[in-house]
């Protein structure tokens, strides 16, 4: 009988070894072929409403922002019946001054605080709300074409060298529109306001050459023409336009029914594109999305003129102007609470507040922006 060799020490520990390597190798293409823990989706960000004590607050400033406070105080006063809010359509020049100086709560304004403003206040705030935008409307009776305009235009009219309707670069613009020969008036705003901020700079954007590149604000010194009238607020626009057939105004978008009931027409703008397009919606929504992501932490931003194919050239987030320090905690924590609730897409920012003033909802970007503002007001 043969005998059995056994294999040598040093065989064994060869075989274990290869064998341990063997096994590394098997578990490496195991987990090779397996796929890693998928990492958990961050949750979207939602807007917390503080519950508030009992606080008397008020609000004052932007015209095309009122019907739009209008609609909110009562809501939010339902839900929160401990808090009072008083609301009042003054032009944005007097929202920005009120907020400043601590005589409202909140301040509406159509415009951006300027750096000078920011510098000489370093405890105020804009906060955004809403998206808006301005329409140019008309007097021409008999005409039902929305007339071609652009900041050229619209800037001879109210440097008073194009005084017709009828004038040649007004009809080359619009060929096989038979518009009347009717004198232009051209109306402005006498108050502060955040729409003579958004018209001129859209003045000044298209055409600084003749405007001037720097002239813009929430006033400006407008250039003394035969046929001009100044007007308070929005509603004055509308009212003044409807009795001056051939008047020319820039009205906020939340007095276009209004204006629309008074038999106003109103035009197409020249983008910053040189498309002429229409204030709907759709567009409006277009040329906001070119500028959710270069909004800034502090929502100054211009969304004048853009290049953004099909969009609207003149629109604007809507702000509420607020200092950061309040005279009581539980007068900071009511007004937090009301701003929370306006941006809120559940609450004030929902479509069942802005579709009725054709507001558009803030991108939640921005939603989240405007919260992280308004927990600084303590």
């Amino acid at each position: 009988m043969k005998s059995i060799r056994r294999p040598s020490l040093r065989t064994i520990s060869t075989l274990a070894l290869v064998g341990s390597v063997a096994l590394v190798g098997l578990s490496s293409v195991a987990g090779a072929g397996s796929r890693p823990a998928a990492k958990k989706k961050p949750a979207p960000f939602t807007v917390k409403v503080e519950t508030p004590p009992a606080a008397s607050l008020s609000e004052t400033g932007s015209t095309l922002l009122y019907p739009l406070w209008n609609l909110w105080a009562p809501d939010y006063q339902s839900q929160f019946p401990k808090v009072t809010l008083s609301t009042a359509g003054t032009g944005s020049g007097t929202g920005i001054a009120d907020a400043a100086s601590g005589t409202v709560s909140i301040g509406s304004s159509d415009a951006y605080l300027s750096p000078t403003t920011l510098s000489s206040n370093p405890t105020l705030l804009n906060i955004p709300l809403a998206i808006s935008y301005q329409v140019i409307m008309y007097n021409l009776p008999g005409l039902t074409a929305h007339l071609k305009l652009n900041g050229t235009i619209l800037t001879r009219i109210y440097l008073g060298k194009i005084t017709s309707w009828n004038d040649p670069q007004i009809t080359a613009l619009n060929p096989g529109v038979k518009i009347p020969s009717l004198p232009i008036v051209a109306l402005h705003r006498a108050d502060g306001s955040g729409d003579t901020f958004l018209f001129s700079q859209y003045l000044a954007r298209q055409d600084g050459s003749e405007w001037g590149v720097g002239n813009y604000g929430t006033t400006v010194t407008w250039p003394a023409i035969k046929n001009q009238l100044a007007e308070q607020g929005n509603g004055g626009m509308v009212s003044g336009c409807a009795a001056t057939p051939g008047c020319v105004a820039y009205v906020g978008v939340s007095y276009l029914t209004q204006g629309l009931g008074d038999g106003l027409g109103y035009g197409q703008l020249r983008n910053g594109n040189g498309q002429y397009v229409m204030p709907t919606a759709q567009a409006v929504a277009l040329e906001a999305s070119g500028y959710t992501k270069i909004t800034p932490a502090n929502g100054t931003i211009s969304m004048i003129n853009g290049r953004v194919k099909g969009g609207y050239p003149i629109i604007n987030y809507e702000y509420a102007i607020v200092n950061t320090k309040q005279s009581s905690s539980s007068t900071a924590k009511a007004i937090r609470s009301v701003l929370e609730w306006a941006i809120s897409p559940k609450f004030g920012n929902g479509h069942q507040y802005l579709s009725q003033v054709r507001f558009q909802p803030l991108p939640l970007k921005v939603v989240e922006q405007s919260y992280k503002q308004i927990q600084k007001i303590k």
